[in-house]
């Protein structure tokens, strides 16, 4: 079979991720064969170091190029429902960062619309644009591949496999992210990301436990246990009175998070219709570098899978200095004293074998294990836990 065809639309942080395992891929399956950048200069240097021979500014000439088959869609969140869409309209099939989108504003909205826009709105509003770009996928027949690492990750898998042993029950499922802040610029307004830290970094628990959830029903009885009802809470953290206690003292301001009017933090529990629950923290405002967790809590056991902050390697050093050459870990403050390097990150987290997944599944024809079903309720659940937070109240999902 011949080698397929990518092209990337972005040129910054997640296409350079997403080339690092691209690289990684046995020669001959997959070739990146072109970038779109808004900005050509950014364009043009991805291009030099990666070897992409072909640049461009214009979404539509890299759309109409036949030697691409596939479209790697690694933009603001923003801009991930429109460019699917026209993607899938061309006949490209889809690998989509997360998450899949959101409420981005409307003509009329008063800004900053974060604190401004009814959740309700908002929500209706989420779920037109992830209902787009699904009727857009089926009615062109192109695969959509779902980038959500964490149900790919090793720790994940294994998880799966032992409750499948298990034969029990997952009564409780508890996920959660936390660091000191996004490398995005783009994550401090609303308009720009739909959302705070429970879109932007929740996606990847709600969807680990929406996936956990799906696969024990689909083991169990044939049929995945589906999200029926969501309460939430949201905060800005580090706008918070605590905050500007410790600001006036003079602490030091380790947390590089500072929203304009979304939430740095989030709590969110997600009932499920065989009654058991999933709880969701999130936090732009923990220091320690990079946390990701999934517990499990069976009628006849626990698993809990960690993602980060392993300890097959251990550091210590009273200068930061000492190991400045070498990465550590995502979003590390400070690498003196104790520490715990990831050996291969992208590996333990699962980014390698999302894209083998992706790549075997435009090779074979077939649906990737994170798909377009997964995206849309991912938006349904996140939204309603906006809605929930803004009214203090458990809503319902339809």
């Amino acid at each position: 079979m011949k080698p397929i065809g990518l092209g990337l639309a972005g040129a910054r942080y997640g296409a350079r991720m997403h080339l690092g395992n691209y690289a990684a891929l046995p020669p001959g399956l997959l070739e990146v064969r072109g970038v779109c950048s808004r900005t050509r200069e950014t364009g043009e240097a991805l291009a030099r170091e990666a070897k992409i021979p072909f640049v461009t500014q214009d979404f539509d000439a890299l759309l109409a190029r036949p030697d691409i088959d596939v479209i790697d869609v690694c933009l603001p969140p923003a801009l991930h429902h429109e460019f699917a869409i026209r993607a899938a309209a061309a006949g490209k099939h889809i690998i989509m960062e997360k998450p899949l989108t959101g409420y981005f504003g409307e003509p009329g909205d008063p800004e900053p619309i974060g604190r401004h826009v009814s959740r309700q709105k908002m929500w209706a509003g989420a779920m037109r644009n992830a209902e787009a770009v699904r009727a857009a996928v089926r009615a062109h027949g192109v695969r959509f591949c779902y980038a959500e690492n964490w149900v790919y990750a090793p720790p994940i898998a294994k998880m799966r496999r032992l409750i499948a042993a298990a034969k029990g029950s997952v009564l409780e499922l508890r996920a959660e992210e936390n660091h000191s802040g996004s490398n995005s610029v783009y994550s401090r307004e609303w308009k720009a990301t739909g959302g705070g830290a429970l879109l932007r970094m929740g996606v990847h628990s709600v969807g680990t436990c929406l996936h956990l959830k799906q696969w024990e029903g689909q083991l169990r009885r044939g049929q995945g246990f589906r999200p029926v009802a969501v309460t939430a809470d949201t905060a800005d953290l580090v706008h918070s009175d605590a905050s500007e206690r410790a600001r006036a003292a003079g602490a030091h301001q380790w947390i590089s998070s500072n929203p304009v009017d979304v939430e740095n933090w989030a709590n969110l529990v997600i009932r499920f219709d065989d009654g058991s629950r999933a709880t969701v923290l999130v936090s732009d405002a923990g220091l320690g570098g990079l946390n990701t967790r999934v517990s499990a809590y069976l009628t006849d056991g626990v698993i809990k899978a960690n993602m980060t902050g392993n300890d097959a390697i251990e550091t210590y050093a009273p200068d930061p200095a000492v190991f400045a050459g070498e990465y550590f870990t995502e979003k590390l403050e400070t690498k003196a004293g104790w520490n715990r390097p990831s050996c291969d990150e992208d590996w333990f987290r699962g980014f390698a074998q999302e894209i083998a997944d992706f790549t075997a599944a435009i090779r074979e024809g077939r649906e990737p294990f994170a798909g377009i079903d997964l995206a849309v309720d991912c938006v349904n659940v996140i939204y309603a836990g906006y809605l929930s937070a803004a009214e203090g109240r458990r809503v319902d999902l339809p």
